[in-house]
C-alpha cells in the first residue's frame, strides 16, 4: 500500500471514529434530556425524607433498605440498633455493615467534638432532654439536677478502639447515653448519596429532615436551589418564609437551630440549644446555622456545634477550615434579624 493511500485510510478511520464519538455523545445527552426523575417521599429517624434523582426506574425499595441500616445503626428509638446496645452497656461491636457504619459516625463525632473543643458532644442528650421538659413546663431545671446528669456527660468520658474483627465503646460512666441525632440525618443522606452515585446517578437531592447532599442539575436543568428557612415562632411548620436561596450543587448543607421553639431571657429572643460544658442553654444571638461541606455529616455536626459556640467562636473554626462555608441568621438588640456568612457564600446567593 503507497504512503499516500495509508494517509487517507487512516484520515478515514479518524473520521469515523469522530462522527462515532459524536453521534454517541448526542444520544447520550438526548437519553439524559429524556430519561425521567423520580422522587421519593417517606418517614426516617422521626422525620420526613425526599430523594429526587434522574434514572430511568424507581429505586425507593432500595434507597428506604440503605436507610434501615443507618437506623439500625444509630437510632435511638430502635432496640435493637447499635447505639442501643451501647448504652445497654454491650461496648463490643460487630463489624457487620451497620457497626462499620457506627464506628465511621464516632470516629466524625470525635474529631468535631476535638475541633470544636467539646461544643459538639454526643452525650449531652440526656441534658438536652432535661430542659426540654423545663422548657415545656415554664420551669427551669434546678441546679442540683443539672449537676447530677453533668456528672456524666463529657464526649472524653467515651473510648473507642478498634482491633482485628472487634470494634469497643468504653464508657467512663455506665449512666452515659450517647445520642447521634445532630449527625445522623446528615449520615443518612450521605448513604443515600453514596447509594446513588454508585448506581451512576448523575443529577440527585437527598434531603432528611432539612439535611442536603446534591449532584448534577435539577428537574428544571439548573443547578439545586436550596432554601434557608427564616426562623420563625410557629411550631407546625404552617408558615414557612424562605430567608434566603442558594445554589448548592455537588456539596452537602445542613441547618441547626430549633428556632421554631425560642425561650426569651431579658427581653431576647434565644434558640434552644445546650451548651454541654455548662448544663445550660447557650445565649448567643444566632439563632440559625446552617453549614456547607463536602459531606453531610461533617455539616450537620459543625452546624450544631456553631449553635453552641457563637459568632465569634464559629467564624474562628470556619478560618481554620476553608472546606466548610456557613450562613447564620441572629437576633440584634431590637430583636430583628441580621444575617452573616462566609464571604465565599456570596456567589452561591440566589437572587429570591
Amino acid at each position: 500500500m503507497k504512503q499516500e493511500e495509508r494517509k487517507n485510510l487512516k484520515k478515514y478511520w479518524q473520521l469515523a471514529f469522530l462522527s462515532f464519538l459524536i453521534i454517541g455523545t448526542v444520544l447520550i445527552i438526548r437519553h439524559q434530556r429524556t430519561m425521567p426523575y423520580q422522587h421519593d417521599t417517606g418517614m426516617v429517624f422521626g422525620t420526613i425524607y425526599n430523594v429526587t434523582y434522574q434514572c430511568d426506574r424507581n429505586l425507593k425499595k432500595e434507597i428506604e433498605a440503605e436507610l434501615k441500616k443507618v437506623d439500625d445503626a444509630l437510632s435511638m428509638f430502635n432496640e435493637n440498633s447499635v447505639i442501643s446496645h451501647v448504652n445497654q452497656g454491650q461496648g463490643d461491636i460487630p463489624k457487620t455493615e451497620q457497626g462499620k457504619m457506627f464506628s465511621a459516625v464516632m470516629k466524625l463525632a470525635a474529631q468535631v467534638s476535638r475541633d470544636t473543643d467539646g461544643a459538639f458532644d454526643i452525650t449531652v442528650g440526656p441534658l438536652v432532654n432535661l430542659w426540654g421538659f423545663g422548657f415545656k413546663n415554664d420551669q427551669e431545671p434546678t441546679q442540683q439536677a443539672i449537676d447530677s446528669i453533668m456528672a456524666f456527660v463529657g464526649y472524653k468520658n467515651l473510648t473507642f478502639n478498634e482491633k482485628r474483627g472487634t470494634m469497643h465503646v468504653g464508657k467512663k460512666y455506665p449512666r452515659m447515653t450517647l445520642d447521634c441525632s445532630a449527625i445522623a440525618k446528615g449520615y443518612g443522606s450521605d448513604v443515600v448519596a453514596s447509594f446513588l452515585k454508585k448506581h451512576d446517578v448523575e443529577n440527585f437531592m437527598v434531603e432528611i429532615g432539612g439535611e442536603v447532599v446534591t449532584k448534577g442539575i435539577s428537574p428544571n436543568r439548573v443547578p439545586w436551589h436550596i432554601g434557608v428557612s427564616k426562623p420563625t415562632e410557629d411550631s407546625l411548620a404552617v408558615k414557612t418564609e424562605v430567608q434566603t436561596i442558594l445554589n448548592v450543587t455537588d456539596v452537602a448543607m445542613a441547618t441547626s437551630g430549633n428556632y421554631r421553639n425560642f425561650y426569651y431571657k431579658g427581653g431576647k429572643k434565644y434558640a434552644h440549644t445546650i451548651d454541654p460544658k455548662t448544663g445550660h442553654p447557650v445565649q448567643h444571638n444566632i439563632l440559625s446555622a446552617t453549614v456547607l461541606a463536602p459531606d453531610c455529616a461533617t455539616a450537620d455536626a459543625y452546624a450544631t456545634a456553631f449553635m453552641v459556640l457563637g459568632l465569634d467562636g464559629a467564624r474562628k473554626i470556619l478560618d481554620s477550615h476553608p472546606q466548610l462555608q456557613a450562613y447564620f441568621i441572629c437576633s440584634d438588640e431590637k430583636g430583628d434579624y441580621t444575617v452573616w456568612f462566609s464571604p465565599a457564600l456570596q456567589k452561591l446567593i440566589v437572587d429570591n
